[in-house]
């Protein structure tokens, strides 16, 4: 894991580095720079994979130059189908031997998380990942083209710093600013499976890959579904554990997914150190009894983490800056503190359980979903459309049928949180009722034109492409490389989710419980105790600390200087987080008014 940068155009040599200095805490191992006129390529290594000094980069062959940040699971395989002289052990050169050979269609040939850059006689092509497990943001300015894997090396090279409103009302929307938009107007982040390509002062970007280019209903068959899930999940996990030099970690909850992945590394002759994290004050919201209790059934080591009041307080600010920019996601707090055990415990590899949620309905509120679109069909939707429209509530179950009565898209995505009439409501501005909509429209249309049709597809297409990509694997990326980690998901191997998307959907959701294909996959493999637990989420006592510490405040504060919420509104919500509801819509003020303190004012 590292990190890429680089500037096509006019630059300042020493500028430069110090942009790319602000990016060592993913790559520490090792920096490379390739300098020309017109030309500063670089990149920051985390030593993985073939950790001697020949695997470093950027790597070259001829005028062909590569820095890459991720891991290709599938490089040996790759490695002995190539006819080339290679020169290291590693997966980054097995990049360059295949674009060498492909072009830029070397990438549909990759299995793994990547953020890759590759500069060819001037023309310069960008990739992200198919699932978006790695960043790559890039702008251009008056005089260059500049990419990095974080937006701090950026934000440097910028006239000013300007709030990207659309990014803004997206993020209170959707937890996180849509792609392609940024909070720095101007400058932008590839979405997951594109990738771009600059040359002659100009930049086009492209999609090389969909989920929903599967054919569905390819597997209708329950058994034969489960049978080959098995195989593609052990296989991802295997795959993920095989391919590094340096050991390796993995987080363990009370849940399936983590118990999953501890599973199949505990049975495959790994004997890893897993990670729970419990909370010194409020214990209701930890996980520790039953991930002890997990751990004693799986056979596995496990190290307890406690987070007390102070370390909580006082991680706010390291974690908002490891961010770059608002990411409503309380639980990155909890995150960081975990992180920081486990570098002090000298691992550079993490395991963990993203992805499996969106795959395998895991979300309650997927089958209530389900069951809302019936209501479109209601004989007196009509009536009921005036009704609701008169009866306005700022819950989210008003909007949820609102939206059925009116024959719209009524799952937007998971991660939604403020609705458009709650934004109308709360800000100093109109926000247009259906307005979010425009920054998730063009997965629709796509869901629209593809040969999926049931709706369970389109809620796990549109939180793969936003809530996992944008929001929980921005979160997971940016806080576990904040500490020098890399953090490995096997559920989102594209090979496996490739496969989900191809099964009956029904098989997913027809007998009304969560995760049911998950659940019988490993059926004869876990203890019905982890099975059947009720799903908890990392839940934790990010409001009552946020209370407590008095920095609440913050938020009237920055709105003092700013205008931008109706006093009387605010207050309200605000009343509402201390009883314990609307908890995170606060979360997302108290972020956006600290980053706008920083920044802006």
């Amino acid at each position: 894991m590292c990190a890429i940068f680089g500037i096509i155009g006019t630059y300042e040599s020493k500028k430069a580095k110090n942009a790319l200095a602000l990016l060592t805490h993913r790559g520490p191992d090792y920096c490379g720079i390739e300098e020309q006129e017109q030309l500063f390529f670089a990149h920051q290594r985390l030593s993985i994979l073939d950790t001697h000094h020949r695997a470093n980069q950027p790597l070259r062959y001829e005028n062909v130059l590569v820095s890459f940040n991720g891991e290709i699971y599938n490089y040996k395989q790759l490695r002995d189908s190539l006819d080339f002289d290679f020169q290291t052990n590693g997966d980054a050169e097995v990049i360059l031997a295949l674009y060498l050979r492909y072009g830029e269609e070397f990438v549909k040939y990759l299995r793994g998380m990547f953020a890759i850059a590759i500069y060819d006689n001037g023309t310069l092509l960008l990739y992200r990942d198919r699932l978006g497990k790695k960043p790559v943001f890039y702008t251009q300015t008056k005089d260059a083209f500049l990419f990095a894997s974080e937006l701090k090396a950026i934000k440097p090279f910028l006239d000013r710093v300007k709030m990207n409103e659309s990014a803004m009302l997206s993020y209170l929307t959707y937890l996180a600013p849509t792609s392609p938009l940024t909070f720095y107007e101007g400058v932008y982040k590839l979405a997951p499976s594109e990738y771009l390509i600059y040359d002659n002062g100009s930049f086009t970007v492209k999609r090389y890959f969909d989920l929903l280019d599967n054919e569905p209903n390819r597997i209708t068959n329950e058994t034969k579904a489960i049978e080959r899930l098995e195989a593609k999940l052990r296989e991802s996990i295997e795959l993920r554990l095989s391919t590094t030099d340096v050991p390796v970690a993995t987080l363990l909850s009370g849940g399936i997914d983590s118990a999953t992945i501890n599973y199949y590394a505990k049975a495959s002759g790994h004997d890893l150190l897993s990670y729970s994290l419990g909370f010194s004050e409020y214990r209701k919201y930890d996980e520790l009894d039953t991930a002890k209790e997990s751990a004693a059934l799986l056979g596995v080591r496990n190290k307890e983490v406690i987070a007390t009041k102070e370390r909580f307080i006082e991680s706010f600010d390291a974690v908002f800056e490891a961010l770059d920019e608002p990411l409503n996601d309380p639980a990155a707090i909890p995150l960081y503190i975990l992180m920081e055990e486990i570098k002090k415990d000298g691992y550079k590899v993490v395991l963990s359980g993203e992805g499996s949620d969106e795959l395998f309905l895991g979300y309650r509120q997927y089958f209530e979903y389900i069951e809302l679109e019936k209501a479109k069909e209601l004989y007196h939707a009509n009536w009921l459309k005036k009704y609701f429209r008169a009866h306005f509530s700022m819950n989210r179950e008003w909007e949820w049928y609102k939206r059925a009565f009116e024959k719209e898209v009524i799952f937007r995505c998971s991660s939604e949180k403020f609705t458009d009439m709650q934004k109308n409501i709360l800000l100093r501005r109109n926000v247009r009722d259906g307005e979010s909509m425009r920054y998730i429209q063009n997965y629709r249309d796509t869901f629209e034109a593809s040969n999926h049709h049931d709706e369970s597809i389109w809620f796990s297409y549109m939180d793969l492409n936003h809530f996992q990509s944008e929001h929980f694997l921005a979160k997971l990326d940016r806080i576990s490389m904040a500490h020098s980690i890399e953090s490995r998901t096997p559920f989102l191997d594209h090979e496996f989710a490739s496969l989900v998307f191809s099964i009956d959907p029904m098989l997913r959701y027809k007998e009304g419980i969560t995760k049911s294909l998950l659940k019988k996959i490993m059926q004869n493999k876990l203890n019905d105790t982890i099975i059947q637990r009720k799903k908890k989420g990392f839940s934790n006592p990010y409001m009552e600390y946020l209370i407590e510490s008095g920095r609440i405040s913050l938020i009237e504060e920055v709105n003092e200087q700013t205008g931008m919420f109706k006093k009387d509104i605010l207050a309200r919500y605000l009343e509402t987080a201390r009883k314990g509801t609307f908890k995170q819509h606060i979360w997302g003020l108290y972020v956006l008014s600290w980053w706008i303190k920083k920044e802006l004012l």
